[in-house]
């Protein structure tokens, strides 16, 4: 799909986090509907349908559809994968078609659907005034590597963009590192909560796909009995980690800056995704950790390398930035 098509529905998205249309729940909405199916709790997207006032459920081939006017969210039937006005998110579990029903797992619809439609109801959502920054790996430890460089030096110099461009508009900022220098993971989320009334915002860039693989994707911390992408469920994920706390206003905070970097970049969209990264895992702030694109990709690689894509990538995270801080204070006036 072509950025062009695109833009205006992730434009209606970001006004969605903005509070100028999210959703609230429809008048006298019934209880909801819910169905145990293979030891995990589910809604039937009729029931969400009626709880947020969606005017249309409809099937369109392997796709479930709810429409207002404000939202369209597609569901992909049997699969996880979930377009929110045309931004892609990655569900924890499957959707599920059961005897003419269709259920979305109770917890992809409490820690994503709704931090989405409703960012202004996010208890932990909080004013804040002082961002994190953390361009990842550094020193001892390059991250990707191309015949162009190496990824250390580029989430570094997309980080001091960003950060020239937050405090321009009068935040505090944080930065993990500041030079070419190996930071353990420990050592980053330790300095990160040192701090209060923050977020943390990790920047990367992607490898791999045998080179064929390109676009931005956005990690936020898994919710408790969710695996890391990729993997299997595990025991010790089950357990509360810090970032837990933050689990909608994680989710919030990686649409503003996902949607925001595709309409800015123009790259393709690979979604927002669920991972157990230890910064993601350990900081106790709203927390991110943003992919800007695949080096391992011919085209990509020279963008990255590229300072006016630095630069457009800096600047697309700072605007996000705005909109969940205004998002935030919406939340705290209500």
């Amino acid at each position: 799909m072509n950025s062009a098509f695109r833009s205006p529905f992730i434009l209606c998205l970001a006004a969605v986090l903005l509070g100028g249309c999210f959703l609230s729940p429809a008048q006298a909405a019934p209880g909801w509907e819910t169905v145990r199916h293979n030891g995990q709790e589910y809604v039937t997207a009729r029931s969400i349908k009626e709880f947020y006032g969606f005017q249309s459920l409809t099937v369109k081939g392997s796709f479930l559809e709810l429409e207002n006017k404000a939202v369209k969210i597609r569901f992909t039937i049997g699969g996880q994968e979930v377009f929110m006005n045309n931004v892609k998110f990655v569900f924890s579990f499957k959707v599920v078609p059961l005897k003419g029903r269709y259920l979305i797992s109770r917890i992809d619809l409490g820690k994503l659907v709704d931090p989405v439609l409703r960012p202004s109801y996010i208890k932990t959502a909080t004013p804040f005034d002082t961002v994190i920054i953390d361009p990842g790996h550094g020193g001892s430890d390059p991250g990707a590597v191309n015949r162009l460089g190496v990824e250390a030096k580029y989430n570094l110099a997309v980080s001091r963009i960003l950060k020239q461009q937050l405090e321009a508009r009068r935040f505090k900022v944080v930065m993990t590192r500041n030079s070419d220098r190996f930071l353990s993971l420990k050592e980053r989320v330790d300095l990160a909560n040192r701090f209060q009334n923050a977020i943390f915002v990790s920047v990367h860039f992607n490898s791999g796909g045998r080179g064929r693989a390109e676009g931005i994707e956005t990690f936020t911390l898994s919710p408790a009995g969710v695996a890391h992408y990729g993997r299997g469920l595990r025991q010790d994920d089950f357990q509360l980690r810090n970032g837990n706390t933050q689990d909608s206003a994680n989710i919030a905070l990686a649409t503003a800056i996902h949607s925001t970097c595709l309409i800015k970049t123009g790259r393709p969209d690979r979604g927002i995704r669920r991972a157990r990264f230890s910064v993601l895992t350990g900081v106790k702030h709203p927390a991110i950790l943003l992919e800007g694109g695949f080096m391992s990709h011919s085209y990509e690689a020279r963008l990255i390398a590229n300072p006016t894509y630095q630069q457009t990538l800096a600047g697309a995270i700072a605007d996000a930035i705005m909109k969940y801080r205004i998002a935030t204070m919406r939340r705290s006036q209500r």
